[in-house]
């Protein structure tokens, strides 16, 4: 009798997590078919998991011009140089603040001076203002600078550390390991799960990200990705009644505004969806494990 209550269980929470992932993959799918769908079939309402009047319209709209791919540099830029340079500021501020209240001076206040930036920002006109003020404009350090150091990675990150047996940095010492070799060769080799997880959150944000380009970068050609993409959608009515060479007429009549966003966000996407399988087998137990003190 308990091994058909088990049995039963069973099944039923394999149709659940059936119907959840469902509810997570089935608009991805609607949108992949909006982006290949025609305009007139998308604005009737039509367009449910399969394409109606397949079209690359959007597609070829988006990809056309050498400013996609000009784009697409600046962001694979952007979250290399952003993600190494988070993950070292998280790390080098992680590992001291791990440490316990004697060995470093001041750390209950360092750790309440952290968090409040987590609660109280200077705000977007106070940083536009400094960013100016530096000459990082139009510049690549004006998209990684402002948020160099993200707090809530650090925080995963410190809890981690502080899970570690303290045996193994005392065997270090003893051997006669600095704090920096023990940093190197002990807890980062231990760390890649959260590293991994915090990894990908810094790429994901970085790749995602699209206001700081529009507002810190006047000149175009040095738009990120999203940022481009996003421009590029934002006038699309203005495109189709301008001044328009023929060409791009027709394109733009085979696609509307939101196969152009469905198929932008397809396009954006992508990247992070090639990453992501090589780190899930680190994501959930570098979360568990940086979520709480060991």
């Amino acid at each position: 009798m308990e091994k058909k209550k088990i049995c039963l269980f069973d099944i039923v929470l394999a149709v659940f997590l059936g119907l959840v992932c469902l509810t997570c993959v089935l608009p991805f799918v609607n949108l992949l078919a909006v982006s290949f769908s025609g305009s007139t079939a998308v604005s009737a309402g039509n367009v449910g998991f399969l394409p109606v009047d397949f079209t690359l319209a959007s597609y070829k709209y988006l990809l056309e011009d050498g400013r996609f791919f000009r784009a697409m540099l600046v962001s694979f830029e952007r979250v290399i140089l952003g993600t190494l340079l988070n993950l070292t500021l998280a790390v080098l501020t992680a590992y001291p603040l791990s440490r316990p209240k004697g060995e470093l001076y001041g750390r209950g206040f360092y750790v309440v001076f952290f968090v409040t930036t987590m609660l109280i920002g200077g705000g977007m006109i106070p940083t536009y203002l400094l960013v100016s003020s530096l000459g990082l404009r139009n510049t690549i350090w004006s998209l990684v600078l402002p948020g160099a150091l993200p707090v809530s990675n650090m925080i995963i990150l410190m809890n981690f550390i502080r899970g570690l047996p303290e045996e193994l940095e005392e065997a270090a010492s003893i051997d006669g390991a600095n704090p920096f070799q023990i940093l190197v060769k002990i807890i980062l080799p231990l760390l890649k799960p959260s590293l991994a997880t915090v990894g990908l959150f810094c790429m994901v944000g970085h790749w995602n990200d699209w206001f700081s380009g529009m507002i810190y970068m006047s000149d175009t050609s040095k738009y990120p990705l999203q940022t481009y993409m996003q421009s590029l959608l934002k006038n699309f009515e203005t495109l189709l009644m301008g001044d328009s060479t023929h060409d791009i007429k027709a394109l733009l009549s085979m696609m509307n505004a939101r196969t152009g966003r469905a198929a932008q966000m397809f396009l954006g996407a992508l990247p992070i969806m090639l990453v992501y399988p090589f780190l899930q087998k680190y994501f959930t137990k570098g979360l568990v494990l940086g979520s709480v003190k060991g």
